[in-house]
């Protein structure tokens, strides 16, 4: 994304001239919220509108004066690394009042500012909605007082409202994700990895309080991306007795020599009769019962500190543009809305409808309708919840039947890792690992891809054997790039010998076109009529059909991370412009979201062309730049994007083109971006994608079983959007 505004065919139709537009931040901090308003100022600005800041939320609305202020691009250079917000936050009494809104009303009028974005909770939204609502009242009264003409009146007759959620707890129904969400996840896991060495170098549970007074989003995501023993969650309270089954569990796993034990509690969890569930009931139960040195750890405030995450800058950067959309889209009869995520797409939702059905889970949980409180909540919260009960719990050997295939079955299903290593391939492995087990398949860990297939490299993997692989980065199966083509005999002849009934492969593009060899040579080779199925795994996250590939945002967070350091250290060296060369093979997500994610002036891709006049022009909107007062700038360039214009061509064009306006330095990120404990994101999505993808193999060969098919060929690919 540029750093000044430039060509407007994007948005040709769409104009802001003579329309003002204020943005304000209410209720709790969470990180993003930066982002958000820096895209709404931009975005704004770029489409020809007035954009104003109001400081300190509806306080600073009340009071105006200096709280209200035109900005311009530059005012919100350099903040979108910053966590919290940078325009303030405050709760406000006044405003709850007709009296405190009249004051607004007056205030926002006098700047002619009838359009607002409102970053906040549910409790900010509702108030913004009543505000649209009394508007044109709020106006004739003060018409009637005289503080304004009657003309005013009839030019700013309508407020046009759209809301972004920022709430790291993600309570707010109809949006998959909060802005601050994913970054709070972060702080939770790198809090509970630095746990884990100290815990098990002393046999030691930890009982772990996140932050989540009325949702258990956090304990639940964080309880399934560190594999966490227990979670209390308020949606979803433990059955009647859950104290004895606790402690159960928690002594097995000492029997089976697990050093470590990790509880999760959410802060508003409770029990079946609605009676909550401390973080110090939990220890002190955990002590009296088995005599475990437990210690309690509260998170609190650190959930919300810390710089935004690559995934929060990108959902809040492109919900602010929505959000000025909406608002330069909105008609008198256009309901309040809300920019909310669903899958991968911004989409606008009636605000007042989403807030109503937020108020319904806590109603829910009042009533203890725990099951209709969990539906509330949306597809993604029932589908964690779900696949944490799946994982969670080994079922004994004895509760296996092998003889009764509806419940279980004694097919064999392979897994191996295929193309370059991806932080969350182990993660995914544990999940196929544990729900294969789960449904009653041997579950057989294939070493080196499809080279390690050939030379017999197999052997069967259980439960424990994959205990604490969520946190740990890499592939520790090991991976090849390496094809099956001139491995199809050897491969069959494993599959014979080892009697492999299904096939899981986790990888990138590699992978996939891996599977399309094995299932071409089905004609000769009857090994391979079994289910087939794939996983993606890229950081270059180019594998056709999916939106997401497992490991990419952890790439993403890399690139992000480095180019925050590359600026701040340019932030002692005037005007100096900075080429970074990111992965990604012929795929230019990693430049293209990088690029966005760091604030960069540009972005070159494989997919979008470009010459010597772009180059030109980049150059010459950087040297403009430099006479403002950010003398600093961010290049991407994606390792494939042209042939001819490397990384290095461009650093020297960009020396010899900006010489005596700015000097140029170069990065190549290289590998570390493969490297790394993988983020939440990609601990979750490879675990919930590869739990899909195993249910997906055992649906297959029973169906196949039950019809006595001596073929049992199927070929699945688990996207993001299964």
């Amino acid at each position: 994304m540029a750093d000044q505004p430039a060509d407007k065919k994007l948005f040709e139709n769409l104009s802001g001239a003579g329309k003002a537009i204020g943005v304000l931040t209410s209720g709790g901090d969470a990180q993003g919220m930066n982002a958000a308003v820096r895209a709404v100022v931009r975005m704004g600005i770029y489409v020809e509108a007035k954009v104003y800041f109001i400081y300190e939320g509806y306080q600073g609305m009340v009071d105006g004066g200096d709280n209200i202020v035109e900005v311009s691009w530059e005012s919100v250079s350099s903040i979108l690394q910053v966590g919290g917000t940078v325009i303030g936050s405050a709760r406000c009494k006044e405003f709850r009042t007709r009296e405190g809104r009249l004051k607004a009303a007056f205030n926002l009028i006098q700047r002619g500012i009838t359009n607002l974005c409102v970053i906040g909770g549910d409790g900010s939204l509702t108030g913004a909605n009543l505000f649209r609502e009394e508007w044109s009242g709020l106006l004739e009264e003060l018409a009637q007082s005289g503080k304004i003409e009657e003309e005013a009146v009839k030019k700013y007759v309508y407020l046009n409202i759209v809301g972004m959620v920022g709430s790291i707890d993600n309570d707010f129904c109809g949006t998959d994700m909060t802005i601050g969400t994913d970054s709070a996840l972060h702080r939770i896991i790198e809090v509970v990895d630095a746990i884990m060495t100290t815990a098990q170098s002393h046999q030691r549970t930890f009982v772990l309080e996140v932050m989540g007074r009325h949702c258990g989003y956090l304990a639940l995501v964080s309880a399934l991306a560190c594999g966490a023993d227990w979670v209390f969650i308020p949606e979803y309270p433990p059955e009647e007795g859950w104290e004895e089954q606790m402690c159960v569990k928690l002594s097995e796993n000492r029997a089976r020599k697990k050093r470590l034990n990790i509880i999760i509690v959410a802060e508003g969890a409770i029990d079946s009769h609605n009676k909550p569930i401390t973080s110090e009931k939990v220890k002190d139960l955990v002590v009296q019962q088995l005599g475990f040195d437990t210690r309690v750890t509260i998170l609190g405030h650190v959930q919300r500190g810390g710089t935004p995450s690559a995934f929060d800058r990108i959902l809040a950067s492109r919900m602010g543009v929505e959000a000025v959309l909406a608002l330069l889209e909105a008609t008198p009869d256009t309901p309040a809305c809300v920019v909310s995520l669903s899958g991968n797409q911004a989409v606008r939702l009636p605000l007042m409808e989403c807030v109503q059905m937020t108020q319904e889970v806590q109603k829910a949980m009042d009533e203890r309708k725990f099951c209709e409180a969990v539906r509330l909540r949306g597809r993604s919260f029932e589908n964690n919840l779900n696949t944490y009960k799946l994982l969670s719990h080994r079922r004994p050997d004895a509760e296996l039947p092998k003889d009764d295939l509806s419940c279980s079955t004694n097919f064999n299903v392979a897994v191996l890792n295929v193309g370059a290593p991806a932080a969350g391939m182990n993660a995914a492995v544990r999940s196929a690992v544990r729900v294969g087990i789960t449904e009653g398949h041997n579950m057989f860990a294939v070493i080196d891809g499809f080279e390690g297939f050939a030379r017999g490299q197999i052997k069967e993997i259980s439960w424990g054997d994959v205990g604490g692989w969520t946190g740990q980065g890499g592939s520790l199966l090991g991976t090849k790039r390496t094809l099956p083509a001139k491995y199809l005999e050897k491969i069959a002849d494993q599959m014979r010998a080892n009697n492999i009934n299904a096939l899981m492969v986790i990888g990138g593009f590699e992978a996939y076109l891996g599977l399309l060899e094995l299932s071409a040579a089905r004609e000769k080779y009857d090994e391979f009529c079994v289910p087939m199925v794939m996983v993606p795994a890229t950081v270059s996250n180019n594998v056709p059909g999916s939106d997401f590939s497992i490991g990419a945002d952890t790439a993403l967070n890399t690139i992000t991370d480095t180019c925050d350091r590359i600026k701040q250290s340019a932030s002692g060296t005037k005007r100096r412009v900075f080429i970074i060369e990111t992965m990604g093979g012929y795929c230019g997500y990693l430049a293209n979201m990088g690029g966005l994610a760091a604030g960069a002036d540009a972005a070159y891709v494989f997919e979008e062309q470009f010459d010597i006049r772009e180059l030109q022009a980049n150059v010459e909107h950087l040297t403009e730049k430099m006479k403002t007062s950010i003398q600093r700038g961010l290049v991407l360039r994606n390792e494939n994007s042209n042939e001819n214009y490397t990384t290095d061509f461009i650093y020297q064009l960009y020396s010899e083109e900006g010489k005596g306006v700015f000097d140029c330095r170069k990065n190549v990120l290289g590998h570390m971006q493969q490297g790394g404990a993988p983020s939440p994101f990609d601990r979750n999505f490879g675990t919930k994608i590869s739990a899909k993808a195993v249910q997906w193999i055992s649906k297959k060969l029973k169906e196949t079983y039950r019809k006595e098919e001596g073929n049992m060929s199927s070929l699945g690919f688990i996207s993001s959007a299964s």
